[in-house]
């Protein structure tokens, strides 16, 4: 566990100093140094851009926003995608997706997924991977955390004199209401902006860098031939601007790697240390943004108890994983090598223990990027990085892990404030039935949609292409379901997922599974902020104590057993039992 136990004291150590950065640099409502050092870049982005910084949008406006803009990104890498046989930036001469596959890639790529249905060096031209994908990588982990962000200043915000303004108040800066009493939450893409240009932008140039100094390629320059050692025909090696690529697509945990094995590849992930440094940037920003977020709401006592589920649920899972890996593989009884851990599919370079934890660590966020294929893991390890995406919220995606946490802790306090006699209310403000039925939809939807389309698949195999019949076979279409509702993107692999059924079924998981968990909470703070807030009493449910901490973790672990543990039991768990 030295190798688990380092870099979990590494991603503390770095995130801490990071997220007391993010609350100071993305705080509309005080002036820092970071004002004047990156000011002038976000005045001439937001001057083209035609966005007015003095600006305020209500939460209806910015769901909007959110959703006008993914929808023309959607539209323009659709058409790249298709097109990149005519474009330039293609000089090993690619031609042009699918439809279907193309709009998968898209619609992936738009929602912080980068679930792939092709290989990446052989199918995408370097205009596809740099406009349209890295593009896609920066917008999208930037719009989760905006969308935090306004629901801190709506929701989480501590109540002070200086917290209500008039609506002439610049974007971001307080909470105001309109004319009409309606609450203004900042201004969309000032937020975006801000993040791009202050927190993705350089904390990706440094990890390029980083990378670049450990091997890994970054030129324009097209595919080089190489002459093998024994003189035999050239091999053909692809390259590209890959170590940027890399670089946002671990720290925007986003995954989709430039090349088809992703970081299971040795130039994409070159030593050892390339190797710890891709493992901590997938954890980095999530686990900074719940320290970002206790400082600009000032409710730290309330992140000090979530972050200390989600690092709970974190090594439960992770040592699930790694102890899981450790065991051999069933398939090698009787030979040689029969009691040595489970190396099929893994990166002998990095041994069973880092492969598990990077196969933890990418599941808890929604990042799908690899160093070890999970179709090979050993069906208790399948069973973890399953369990890690149903939950969903151990640390999750930049932004949207926390904002589904939310979720569940909206429901914990309905729940809590009946059973202390209350009526249920959040932060002062009463929880009535338009909030509980839209938090209920955001949450339902993750097994009605995962299940449903499960069941559908299983049922006609000749249809949709199942390469396995036996228990794997359910947990494989089960595992690509759950990774693309929970927007994480990787796989078990051993399916044909690049047709018309698997492109189009996983595009409604993608988008429902991006937008309804995210958005809903953005509305219910908005309705609860138009609401007066109740002074508080001795029977006030806390959110900030111990108990309340434990009920919102019990209410997690409750409702994802109840709506998975079936489908667990046919799937991972029958084939451990029935392993020799």
């Amino acid at each position: 566990m030295n190798a688990m136990t380092l870099c979990y004291a590494l991603l503390i150590g770095l995130a801490l100093p990071l997220g007391l950065y993010m609350g100071r640099a993305l705080d509309t409502d005080r002036s820092t140094v970071m004002d004047r050092l990156f000011g002038p870049v976000e005045s001439v982005l937001m001057r083209l851009a035609g966005v007015d910084r003095q600006a305020s949008m209500t939460w209806s406006a910015y769901l909007l926003a959110v959703l006008k803009l993914h929808l023309l990104l959607i539209g323009l890498a659709w058409l790249i995608f298709m097109g990149q046989g005519l474009l330039p930036l293609n000089p090993d001469g690619i031609p042009g997706m699918s439809w279907d596959t193309a709009l998968h890639t898209a619609v992936s790529f738009a929602t912080n997924t980068n679930q792939q249905h092709y290989s990446g060096q052989a199918q995408l031209s370097y205009l596809s991977q740099t406009f349209a994908i890295v593009t896609l990588q920066f917008v999208t982990p930037a719009t989760g955390l905006a969308v935090l962000l306004a629901i801190s200043r709506t929701l989480l915000r501590r109540q002070t004199t200086s917290t209500t303004v008039s609506t002439s108040t610049p974007a971001g800066r307080g909470v105001g209401h309109d004319s009409v009493g309606h609450c203004s939450v900042g201004h969309y893409y000032v937020d975006l902006t801000r993040i791009v240009v202050r927190v993705l932008l350089p904390l990706s140039l440094i990890v390029a860098l980083l990378l670049v100094w450990q091997g890994v390629p970054a030129t324009y320059h097209g595919a080089q031939s190489v002459t093998m050692l024994d003189g035999g025909t050239a091999q053909v090696i692809p390259r590209g601007p890959v170590a940027p690529m890399v670089a946002i697509k671990q720290l925007g945990t986003n995954g989709g790697g430039w090349y088809g094995p992703n970081s299971t590849m040795p130039l994409e992930n070159p030593t050892g240390l390339s190797n710890l440094i891709e493992t901590i940037s997938l954890l980095l920003i999530p686990v900074a943004s719940l320290i970002a977020v206790g400082v600009i709401s000032g409710r730290r006592r309330l992140m000090i108890g979530i972050g200390a589920v989600m690092i709970a649920f974190s090594l439960i899972t992770t040592s699930l994983i790694v102890v899981s890996e450790r065991l051999p593989n069933a398939a090698l009884s009787g030979l040689v090598v029969d009691g040595s851990p489970n190396l099929e599919g893994k990166e002998v370079r990095f041994g069973s223990d880092l492969s598990a934890l990077w196969g933890s660590w990418t599941t808890q966020t929604s990042n799908g990027s690899v160093n070890a294929m999970h179709d090979s893991f050993n069906p208790l390890g399948g069973l973890g990085l399953l369990m890690d995406m149903f939950v969903n919220v151990t640390f999750g995606g930049i932004g949207v892990g926390l904002i589904g946490y939310l979720l569940y802790l909206m429901l914990a306090a309905f729940i809590g404030s009946l059973m202390i006699g209350r009526a249920p209310e959040l932060f002062g403000k009463p929880l009535e039935t338009r909030e509980m039925r839209w938090i209920s939809l955001a949450i339902l939807a993750q097994p009605l949609i995962i299940l449903g389309l499960t069941a559908a698949t299983v049922t006609f195999p000749a249809l949709t292409g199942n390469s396995n019949p036996g228990f794997h076979g359910l947990s494989q279409v089960l595992y690509e379901y759950t990774s693309a509702f929970a927007n994480n993107g990787s796989g078990f692999e051993g399916l044909g997922d690049a047709t018309p059924w698997w492109n189009l079924t996983c595009v409604l998981a993608l988008g429902v599974g991006r937008f309804l968990p995210m958005l809903v909470p953005l509305a219910v703070a908005g309705w609860l902020a138009e609401k007066r807030t109740a002074p508080q009493g001795r029977g006030t449910l806390s959110l900030e104590s111990g108990a309340f901490v434990g009920l919102t973790a019990g209410v997690i672990v409750i409702v994802n057993l109840l709506g998975f543990l079936p489908a667990l039991v046919l799937g991972p768990i029958a084939e451990q039992l029935t392993l020799p």
